[in-house]
């Protein structure tokens, strides 16, 4: 059977402090750059992780949220909005300039990369302010969203991306973290949930229906409780299943 490879993400720099022991395990990660989380020096520190493991770096930036963690739709002017990506993105380029790091990728967070999904203004919002990365940086979204497809009109290089750890609702749309359903912390679980995502492209949805889907990269949250038992535990259980992460 042929070998398949996947990129497996992990959101970090979000104060766990568990990043030395999960960055082993994937190949790209997406540091909080102020927004919701994160300052220079946590910036800094996974920065040097990341190189030392030899994971993909990407960005993070959210709603300038500390309070809510960046997972509340946060009600700012679109200029304001702007301005704070704008420096999320450049305090985060400067600290890859001081250890002579290459952005790889800007994902977006929590609230901010659930609504730029489905809301065309916002997405536009988004875009526009990063715009000056698009030519040095892939853009995570999830498939069949608003972003992706004016990202893709607007000339930004697109990953699909689907969660490890988290259900979806049949219109793909993530559940709801209010809801008892909303993560898998199983690894065992976690593994029945990502394989037919990458091999059959369909995932299981709480309603128990069986919905087309497509991604590159696969997210595992860094502060979920169980994350480094589900890296570990997909770290054995992925290449037996002839699936690898990509170098």
């Amino acid at each position: 059977m042929d070998h398949l490879t996947i990129d497996i993400n992990c959101d970090v720099g979000e104060g766990v402090g568990n990043e030395a022991d999960i960055l082993p395990f994937i190949s790209s990660c997406n540091i909080a750059c102020g927004g919701h989380a994160g300052d220079s020096e946590t910036m800094g520190h996974v920065v040097a992780l990341a190189k030392r493991h030899h994971v993909k770096v990407g960005s993070h930036p959210s709603y300038p949220d500390r309070m809510n963690f960046g997972r509340e739709v946060m009600h700012i002017s679109n200029h304001e909005l702007s301005k704070s990506i704008k420096k999320q993105l450049a305090d985060f380029d400067e600290v890859l300039k001081q250890q002579n790091v290459s952005l790889h990728h800007i994902k977006a967070h929590g609230a901010l990369y659930n609504q730029t999904a489905k809301d065309e203004d916002l997405a536009n919002v988004f875009l526009s302010a990063i715009d000056g990365y698009k030519d040095r940086a892939i853009l995570y979204v999830p498939f069949d969203s608003v972003i992706a497809k004016i990202g893709e009109e607007r000339g930004f290089k697109i990953w699909f991306e689907a969660f490890a750890d988290r259900n979806y609702n049949r219109d793909l749309s993530l559940v709801s973290r209010k809801e008892n359903n909303a993560l898998i912390e199983n690894p065992e679980a976690v593994l029945a949930h990502i394989l037919p995502m990458i091999k059959k492209q369909e995932v299981l949805t709480i309603e128990e229906e069986r919905h087309h889907i497509q991604a590159k990269t696969f997210c595992v949250h860094g502060d979920t409780v169980s994350a480094l038992k589900i890296l570990m535990y997909l770290s054995e259980k992925l290449p037996q299943n002839q699936v690898h992460l990509n170098s």
